[in-house]
């Protein structure tokens, strides 16, 4: 049997941190937190069977085995940029082109397109999915919904809100919080060990996902209690696919951010009709 290869993000965080040197740049870089991408870089060391960094005090420094997996995997990424582009479309008349990740096409926009495109019919629109902030950078969007912190994307862009963590499960699943499985989104600096600061259960997750969206899918299935954003978490409430779990609503230094070309005005449309 063929051995699956490590996710492509262990590569994405090893390949960020290699070049900066440095896991806070590297996570700065690429829209995660220090904390996730020592994580994954940990557990491409761990598949690989090697170190790959020297880890110093203040800096990293790339082993051997760092050195020469280095060029291969910027290579590998370079040509995965370059084959993804040749598909990119050219601007089209009355097409609108929104790049975000699949979470919030899902919860946030999916639920209410219905109402823009009734609201603009003839507005034709296109999505594409992006996971890292420098995605952005290789598609020509002409809205933008990035995640990650004020400090990023605050400047040019308006935040998403509400933007609190709130503990959601199945209205089938039953039990006290502390007696349930926690599902947790990694990549944000907030999780289930900041959501009970100052209190005295200790929740500790035992199943964790690579994005709020999929932890929302985690939970409607019964599998446990997922902390996610009350941005995309209103569409399921709604729709009783989940219920609250727990009345405290948590802060999180990261969110949802809203950007576009302002001389587009179907884009400024968009926006607006989103933040509304």
């Amino acid at each position: 049997m063929t051995k699956a290869l490590p996710p492509l993000t262990w590569f994405r965080a090893f390949e960020a941190a290699a070049r900066r040197l440095s896991f806070t740049a590297a996570a700065e870089e690429i829209g995660m937190t220090q904390s996730a991408v020592s994580q994954h870089v940990k557990s491409l060391e761990n598949r690989l069977g090697v170190a790959l960094f020297i880890r110093q005090a203040r800096s990293l420094m790339l082993t051997d085995d760092g050195r020469k997996l280095m060029p291969q995997v910027a290579s590998a990424l370079e040509t995965l940029t370059a084959a993804a582009r040749t598909f990119e479309m050219g601007p089209t008349q009355n097409l609108l082109t929104v790049a975000t990740s699949v979470s919030v096409a899902q919860w946030i926009i999916a639920p209410r397109l219905a109402d823009f495109t009734a609201r603009h019919p003839e507005v034709r629109l296109r999505f594409l999915s992006t996971i890292w902030p420098d995605d952005f950078h290789s598609v020509r969007a002409d809205v933008e919904i990035p995640f990650g912190s004020h400090k990023q994307f605050g400047r040019d862009a308006t935040l998403l809100e509400p933007n609190g963590l709130l503990a959601l499960k199945s209205p089938d699943l039953v039990g006290a919080l502390h007696t349930l499985p926690l599902i947790e989104a990694v990549g944000t600096s907030a999780g289930w060990a900041s959501w009970q600061e100052g209190g005295d259960e200790n929740l500790t997750p035992h199943i964790f996902v690579d994005s709020f969206g999929a932890a929302l899918n985690m939970a409607i299935y019964g599998n446990g209690v997922a902390l996610v954003s009350e941005s995309l978490a209103h569409s399921a409430i709604a729709l009783g696919q989940l219920v609250l779990a727990h009345s405290k609503i948590a802060p999180c230094l990261e969110g949802y951010y809203v950007r576009v070309n302002e001389k587009n005005k179907t884009a400024v449309k968009f926006r607006d009709w989103l933040l509304d």
